[in-house]
Protein backbone atom coordinates (compact mmCIF):
# COMPACT_ATOMS: atom_id res chain seq x y z
CA UNK A 1 0.00 0.00 0.00
CA UNK A 2 1.36 3.65 -1.10
CA UNK A 3 1.42 6.15 1.97
CA UNK A 4 0.37 9.58 0.34
CA UNK A 5 2.33 12.51 2.28
CA UNK A 6 0.45 14.74 4.67
CA UNK A 7 1.24 17.64 2.48
CA UNK A 8 1.06 17.01 -1.57
CA UNK A 9 0.66 20.71 -3.14
CA UNK A 10 0.78 21.35 -7.46
CA UNK A 11 0.25 24.26 -9.79
CA UNK A 12 -2.02 24.43 -12.19
CA UNK A 13 -1.22 26.31 -15.12
CA UNK A 14 -3.65 26.70 -18.44
CA UNK A 15 -1.57 26.44 -21.56
CA UNK A 16 -3.13 29.81 -22.85
CA UNK A 17 -0.03 31.78 -23.37
CA UNK A 18 3.47 32.14 -22.31
CA UNK A 19 4.34 31.93 -18.12
CA UNK A 20 4.25 35.62 -17.36
CA UNK A 21 5.35 37.37 -14.06
CA UNK A 22 1.62 36.28 -12.22
CA UNK A 23 1.84 33.58 -12.70
CA UNK A 24 5.40 33.05 -11.67
CA UNK A 25 4.69 34.25 -8.66
CA UNK A 26 1.78 32.20 -8.15
CA UNK A 27 3.99 29.07 -9.14
CA UNK A 28 6.87 29.80 -6.74
CA UNK A 29 4.45 30.63 -3.50
CA UNK A 30 2.81 27.30 -4.32
CA UNK A 31 6.14 25.51 -4.27
CA UNK A 32 7.15 27.16 -1.33
CA UNK A 33 4.38 26.13 0.86
CA UNK A 34 4.85 22.65 -0.40
CA UNK A 35 8.91 22.23 0.33
CA UNK A 36 8.02 24.39 3.88
CA UNK A 37 5.97 21.72 4.61
CA UNK A 38 8.39 19.35 3.87
CA UNK A 39 5.85 17.70 1.19
CA UNK A 40 5.17 16.81 -2.69
CA UNK A 41 4.62 19.57 -5.07
CA UNK A 42 2.96 18.60 -8.70
CA UNK A 43 2.03 19.97 -12.25
CA UNK A 44 -1.16 19.91 -13.97
CA UNK A 45 -1.36 21.29 -17.15
CA UNK A 46 -5.24 22.53 -17.22
CA UNK A 47 -6.06 21.84 -20.84
CA UNK A 48 -9.60 21.43 -21.69
CA UNK A 49 -10.91 24.41 -23.22
CA UNK A 50 -9.33 23.85 -26.66
CA UNK A 51 -10.54 27.38 -28.18
CA UNK A 52 -8.55 29.04 -25.47
CA UNK A 53 -5.24 27.01 -25.99
CA UNK A 54 -2.39 28.40 -27.54
CA UNK A 55 -0.15 25.91 -29.38
CA UNK A 56 3.04 24.58 -27.53
CA UNK A 57 2.01 26.54 -25.04
CA UNK A 58 2.00 23.82 -22.45
CA UNK A 59 5.50 22.56 -23.57
CA UNK A 60 6.82 26.80 -23.06
CA UNK A 61 5.49 26.92 -19.50
CA UNK A 62 7.26 23.36 -18.59
CA UNK A 63 9.84 24.77 -19.84
CA UNK A 64 10.23 27.66 -18.07
CA UNK A 65 9.32 26.24 -14.72
CA UNK A 66 12.19 23.84 -15.49
CA UNK A 67 14.24 27.04 -15.84
CA UNK A 68 13.47 28.39 -12.67
CA UNK A 69 14.28 25.39 -10.28
CA UNK A 70 10.68 24.92 -10.12
CA UNK A 71 10.92 21.09 -10.49
CA UNK A 72 7.94 18.71 -9.87
CA UNK A 73 8.30 15.23 -8.16
CA UNK A 74 6.18 14.13 -10.81
CA UNK A 75 5.61 14.01 -14.39
CA UNK A 76 3.10 16.67 -15.46
CA UNK A 77 -0.46 15.33 -15.35
CA UNK A 78 -2.82 16.81 -18.56
CA UNK A 79 -6.58 16.99 -17.91
CA UNK A 80 -6.51 16.26 -21.81
CA UNK A 81 -6.18 12.97 -20.42
CA UNK A 82 -8.42 12.38 -17.76
CA UNK A 83 -11.77 12.58 -19.40
CA UNK A 84 -12.90 9.33 -18.19
CA UNK A 85 -12.42 10.77 -14.55
CA UNK A 86 -14.45 13.73 -15.19
CA UNK A 87 -17.25 11.55 -17.21
CA UNK A 88 -17.61 9.16 -14.35
CA UNK A 89 -18.17 12.37 -11.73
CA UNK A 90 -20.29 13.58 -14.07
CA UNK A 91 -22.81 10.32 -14.26
CA UNK A 92 -22.64 9.92 -10.82
CA UNK A 93 -24.18 13.61 -10.01
CA UNK A 94 -26.92 12.92 -13.32
CA UNK A 95 -27.90 9.65 -11.69
CA UNK A 96 -28.35 11.53 -8.44
CA UNK A 97 -30.79 14.04 -10.03
CA UNK A 98 -28.55 16.41 -9.17
CA UNK A 99 -27.84 17.85 -12.65
CA UNK A 100 -30.15 19.28 -15.61
CA UNK A 101 -30.14 20.13 -18.89
CA UNK A 102 -30.00 23.67 -19.84
CA UNK A 103 -30.63 25.78 -23.36
CA UNK A 104 -30.47 28.63 -22.13
CA UNK A 105 -28.24 31.20 -24.23
CA UNK A 106 -25.52 34.28 -22.12
CA UNK A 107 -28.61 36.88 -23.64
CA UNK A 108 -31.32 34.52 -21.99
CA UNK A 109 -29.50 35.04 -18.77
CA UNK A 110 -28.75 38.38 -18.76
CA UNK A 111 -32.43 38.82 -19.26
CA UNK A 112 -32.85 36.72 -16.26
CA UNK A 113 -30.28 39.01 -14.11
CA UNK A 114 -27.31 37.24 -15.32
CA UNK A 115 -28.16 33.80 -13.38
CA UNK A 116 -29.66 30.20 -13.42
CA UNK A 117 -31.45 29.32 -9.79
CA UNK A 118 -33.66 26.86 -8.84
CA UNK A 119 -33.12 24.65 -11.92
CA UNK A 120 -35.81 26.81 -13.71
CA UNK A 121 -34.43 27.53 -17.87
CA UNK A 122 -35.75 30.57 -18.98
CA UNK A 123 -35.34 29.13 -22.87
CA UNK A 124 -37.58 25.96 -23.56
CA UNK A 125 -35.98 22.46 -24.69
CA UNK A 126 -34.83 22.55 -27.71
CA UNK A 127 -34.02 19.02 -28.88
CA UNK A 128 -32.62 19.92 -32.15
CA UNK A 129 -29.21 21.34 -30.36
CA UNK A 130 -27.33 19.53 -27.41
CA UNK A 131 -27.69 21.25 -23.81
CA UNK A 132 -25.41 22.18 -21.33
CA UNK A 133 -25.68 20.59 -18.02
CA UNK A 134 -26.19 22.69 -14.13
CA UNK A 135 -25.82 21.66 -10.88
CA UNK A 136 -28.90 22.28 -9.39
CA UNK A 137 -27.50 24.69 -6.23
CA UNK A 138 -29.47 24.64 -2.72
CA UNK A 139 -29.62 27.79 -0.62
CA UNK A 140 -26.67 26.87 0.78
CA UNK A 141 -24.13 29.00 2.64
CA UNK A 142 -20.73 27.25 3.03
CA UNK A 143 -17.89 28.41 5.95
CA UNK A 144 -14.43 27.68 5.31
CA UNK A 145 -10.78 29.02 6.61
CA UNK A 146 -8.58 30.46 3.51
CA UNK A 147 -5.07 29.51 5.80
CA UNK A 148 -4.02 33.51 3.91
CA UNK A 149 -7.61 35.36 3.78
CA UNK A 150 -8.91 34.25 6.78
CA UNK A 151 -12.66 33.17 7.54
CA UNK A 152 -14.91 33.03 4.52
CA UNK A 153 -18.56 32.14 3.40
CA UNK A 154 -20.33 32.42 0.58
CA UNK A 155 -24.06 31.56 -0.47
CA UNK A 156 -23.90 29.33 -3.32
CA UNK A 157 -27.56 30.11 -4.29
CA UNK A 158 -26.47 34.12 -4.48
CA UNK A 159 -22.93 33.85 -5.99
CA UNK A 160 -23.22 31.00 -8.17
CA UNK A 161 -26.31 29.95 -9.03
CA UNK A 162 -27.15 26.78 -10.84
CA UNK A 163 -23.46 26.64 -12.63
CA UNK A 164 -22.22 24.55 -15.61
CA UNK A 165 -20.43 21.03 -14.87
CA UNK A 166 -20.43 20.67 -19.00
CA UNK A 167 -20.77 22.94 -21.50
CA UNK A 168 -22.82 22.75 -24.40
CA UNK A 169 -20.07 21.90 -26.84
CA UNK A 170 -19.60 19.15 -24.62
CA UNK A 171 -16.64 20.39 -22.62
CA UNK A 172 -16.11 19.94 -18.92
CA UNK A 173 -16.50 22.81 -16.60
CA UNK A 174 -12.89 23.79 -14.51
CA UNK A 175 -15.03 23.28 -11.13
CA UNK A 176 -15.59 19.94 -12.32
CA UNK A 177 -12.37 19.06 -13.60
CA UNK A 178 -10.26 20.60 -11.16
CA UNK A 179 -12.25 18.57 -8.23
CA UNK A 180 -11.94 15.61 -9.63
CA UNK A 181 -7.95 15.89 -10.53
CA UNK A 182 -7.26 17.06 -6.97
CA UNK A 183 -8.80 14.40 -5.28
CA UNK A 184 -7.04 11.10 -7.63
CA UNK A 185 -3.97 12.99 -7.15
CA UNK A 186 -4.46 13.39 -3.51
CA UNK A 187 -3.81 17.02 -3.00
CA UNK A 188 -4.21 17.78 0.39
CA UNK A 189 -3.34 21.97 -0.02
CA UNK A 190 -4.27 24.50 -2.41
CA UNK A 191 -1.99 27.40 -2.83
CA UNK A 192 -3.73 29.43 -5.78
CA UNK A 193 -4.06 33.38 -6.97
CA UNK A 194 -7.01 34.97 -4.79
CA UNK A 195 -8.86 35.60 -8.41
CA UNK A 196 -9.78 31.69 -7.78
CA UNK A 197 -10.78 32.04 -4.22
CA UNK A 198 -14.80 32.77 -5.66
CA UNK A 199 -14.86 29.07 -7.46
CA UNK A 200 -13.90 27.54 -3.89
CA UNK A 201 -17.46 27.39 -2.25
CA UNK A 202 -18.14 25.62 -5.84
CA UNK A 203 -15.70 23.35 -4.97
CA UNK A 204 -16.08 21.99 -1.75
CA UNK A 205 -19.69 21.77 -2.18
CA UNK A 206 -18.45 19.13 -5.54
CA UNK A 207 -16.48 17.55 -3.26
CA UNK A 208 -19.34 17.17 -0.70
CA UNK A 209 -21.73 15.52 -3.52
CA UNK A 210 -18.97 13.56 -4.85
CA UNK A 211 -17.83 12.29 -1.53
CA UNK A 212 -14.28 13.60 -2.27
CA UNK A 213 -11.88 14.99 0.33
CA UNK A 214 -11.66 19.19 0.74
CA UNK A 215 -8.37 20.22 0.68
CA UNK A 216 -6.55 23.26 2.65
CA UNK A 217 -6.98 26.28 0.43
CA UNK A 218 -4.44 29.38 1.12
CA UNK A 219 -5.02 32.18 -1.69
CA UNK A 220 -2.19 34.89 -2.71
CA UNK A 221 -2.73 38.30 -3.24
CA UNK A 222 -3.01 39.42 -7.05
CA UNK A 223 -0.06 40.38 -9.29
CA UNK A 224 -2.04 43.72 -10.85
CA UNK A 225 -1.40 46.33 -13.47
CA UNK A 226 -0.90 50.17 -12.64
CA UNK A 227 -4.44 50.34 -13.55
CA UNK A 228 -5.45 47.78 -11.29
CA UNK A 229 -6.21 44.63 -13.75
CA UNK A 230 -5.48 41.23 -13.24
CA UNK A 231 -1.95 41.01 -15.05
CA UNK A 232 -2.89 37.76 -17.42
CA UNK A 233 -5.39 39.98 -18.78
CA UNK A 234 -2.97 43.11 -18.90
CA UNK A 235 -1.31 43.92 -21.97
CA UNK A 236 1.63 44.33 -19.00
CA UNK A 237 1.66 40.41 -19.04
CA UNK A 238 4.93 40.22 -21.03
CA UNK A 239 6.76 36.52 -20.37
CA UNK A 240 8.98 36.21 -17.70
CA UNK A 241 12.66 35.24 -19.19
CA UNK A 242 13.67 31.89 -19.15
CA UNK A 243 17.00 32.35 -19.98
CA UNK A 244 17.79 35.26 -17.38
CA UNK A 245 15.41 33.92 -14.54
CA UNK A 246 17.18 35.57 -11.31
CA UNK A 247 16.05 39.05 -11.76
CA UNK A 248 12.08 37.94 -12.38
CA UNK A 249 13.01 35.39 -9.33
CA UNK A 250 14.22 37.74 -6.96
CA UNK A 251 10.93 40.52 -8.18
CA UNK A 252 8.60 37.10 -7.56
CA UNK A 253 10.10 36.13 -3.71
CA UNK A 254 10.02 39.86 -2.73
CA UNK A 255 6.40 40.38 -3.63
CA UNK A 256 5.40 37.29 -1.59
CA UNK A 257 7.24 38.85 1.26
CA UNK A 258 10.10 36.35 1.22
CA UNK A 259 13.42 38.05 2.38
CA UNK A 260 16.20 35.90 1.07
CA UNK A 261 20.16 36.97 1.68
CA UNK A 262 20.87 35.37 -0.97
CA UNK A 263 24.00 36.06 -3.79
CA UNK A 264 22.98 32.72 -5.00
CA UNK A 265 23.87 32.41 -9.00
CA UNK A 266 21.51 29.98 -10.46
CA UNK A 267 17.77 29.67 -9.89
CA UNK A 268 18.26 26.14 -7.39
CA UNK A 269 20.24 27.65 -5.22
CA UNK A 270 18.20 31.23 -4.92
CA UNK A 271 15.58 28.98 -4.23
CA UNK A 272 17.28 27.14 -1.83
CA UNK A 273 18.34 30.64 0.01
CA UNK A 274 14.31 31.52 -0.17
CA UNK A 275 13.27 28.23 1.05
CA UNK A 276 15.64 28.54 4.19
CA UNK A 277 14.57 32.31 5.04
CA UNK A 278 10.63 31.28 4.54
CA UNK A 279 8.23 31.76 6.92
CA UNK A 280 4.28 31.12 5.80
CA UNK A 281 3.00 34.16 7.82
CA UNK A 282 5.78 36.24 5.70
CA UNK A 283 3.28 35.71 2.67
CA UNK A 284 0.27 37.61 4.93
CA UNK A 285 3.11 40.87 4.14
CA UNK A 286 2.48 40.64 0.49
CA UNK A 287 0.63 43.52 -0.71
CA UNK A 288 -3.05 43.22 -2.58
CA UNK A 289 -3.45 44.82 -5.68
CA UNK A 290 0.16 45.83 -6.17
CA UNK A 291 1.05 46.62 -9.55
CA UNK A 292 3.88 44.48 -11.38
CA UNK A 293 7.21 45.87 -11.64
CA UNK A 294 10.22 43.84 -12.99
Amino acid sequence: MTTRPRYRGRFAPSPTGALHFGSLVAAVGSWLVARHAGGEWLVRIEDIDPPREVPGSAASILATLYAFGLSADAPPVYQSQRQPLYAAAFERLRNEGRLFPCWCSRTDLAAAGGFHRDGLCVAPPDPSRPPAWRLLTPDLTLRWTDDLQGPQAENLREAAGDFVIRRVEGLWSYQLACVVDDADQGVTHVVRGADLLDSTARQIHLQHLLGLPTPGYLHLPLVLDAEGRKLSKSTAALPVDAHDPLPALRAALDRLGVTAQSAATTPDGLLRDALLAFKPASLRRSSLGAAATL
